[in-house]
């Protein structure tokens, strides 16, 4: 995400990086480290867009995998915006994610009013950052080692009439470069194993990197009230569709297979069983619906639409893999 917002960003803003690691890197004048930023040796900026965090694992167990997770979603977080605090800058764009708010999605949609109910380290991590970022605006003296259990704030609690702060909460971001589930599916659908999952016609809401880059420049340079915003594509995709839009990139003739749903949950709990990789848990991540509103997002930006229509980001993607 980094890479391709530097690309989008750099034609109109200077960009300064912050990293543990600190490469020369077309688009950035130069990037920083944190012991930089501890140390005060920072340049002046506009804005802060706070990208660093650990990726969500599925395979996360134990407890020491578990820490990691606050550490850096939550920890990096809290060192982050408590520089901005102090600092000059007057935005501060945390990119959160859509499990903090929720696992799954209860009735048609979720949207930034739904009471926070994250399950697992990775939702539950991004959810601590975001009420960490609330309480220091609420209490701006409170120290992070005082911040044990803030209380559920409204989504727009985060208004400041001389810092502004915007907590952003994606579904699944995709582009150029990508990691991740859309790759693997990607490769099973190459190779022209069937999808066996059909019956299921569940829709999700994904997240363009095109799209993104739009909103945080509209973030950056028009006047948006702080805030908690979803972001994602305006329209949501089945897993049929996107099966279908793989196998038109790569040339491939759909294997569709409409399994019955009761049959497929009895093989899952057989997973469940013999430990196999389809296992009850994992069917219902690949066939639940989960659809996000970015309604509130459009709104503040001034738009109807966002510029890229979501069977035309994934298709942009998919053909990125393909090259």
């Amino acid at each position: 995400m980094g890479s391709n917002l530097v690309r989008a960003l750099s034609k109109e803003h200077v960009i300064y990086g912050l990293d543990i690691i600190a490469p020369e890197k077309e688009g950035i004048v130069r990037t920083y480290s944190w012991e930089d930023m501890r140390i005060g040796r920072l340049p002046e900026v506009d804005a802060i867009i706070h990208l660093a965090g650990k990726a969500h694992d599925v395979k996360t167990n134990g407890q020491a995998q578990r820490d990691a997770y606050f550490e850096i979603n939550t920890g990096l977080t809290t060192k982050a915006y408590d520089y901005f605090l102090s600092s000059t800058a007057r935005k501060f764009i945390f990119f959160s994610s859509i499990k903090a708010a929720a696992d799954s999605v209860e009735g048609e949609y979720v949207d930034e009013n739904v009471t926070p109910r994250p399950r697992g380290p990775y939702g539950e991590s991004k959810r601590a950052a975001e009420e960490y970022i609330m309480s220091r605006i609420t209490n701006p003296d409170a120290q992070e080692s005082g911040i044990s259990n803030p209380q559920q704030p409204q989504a727009d609690s985060t208004e400041n009439t001389e810092k502004q702060t915007y907590i952003l909460r994606p579904c699944m971001i995709h582009g150029p470069g990508n990691k991740g589930n859309l790759n693997l599916l990607y490769g099973v659908v190459k190779k022209g194993i069937p999808w066996p999952l059909g019956a299921f016609e569940n829709r999700r809401t994904f997240t363009s990197m095109d799209n993104v880059s739009f909103i945080v420049e509209g973030v950056l340079t028009k006047d948006v009230p702080s805030g908690i915003y979803n972001i994602n594509d305006d329209e949501a995709v089945s897993s049929n569709e996107l099966i279908e839009i793989i196998c038109r990139v790569t040339g491939k003739k759909p294997h569709i297979w409409s399994v019955p749903q009761g049959m497929m949950r009895t093989l899952a709990r057989m997973g469940d069983w013999l430990h196999l990789p389809l296992n009850s848990e994992r069917l219902r991540k690949l066939t639940e619906n989960y659809v996000s509103r970015n309604a509130k997002i459009k709104a503040a930006l001034g738009v109807d639409r966002l510029p890229v229509r979501a069977v035309d980001g994934l298709t942009q993607t998919i053909e990125s893999f393909a090259k």
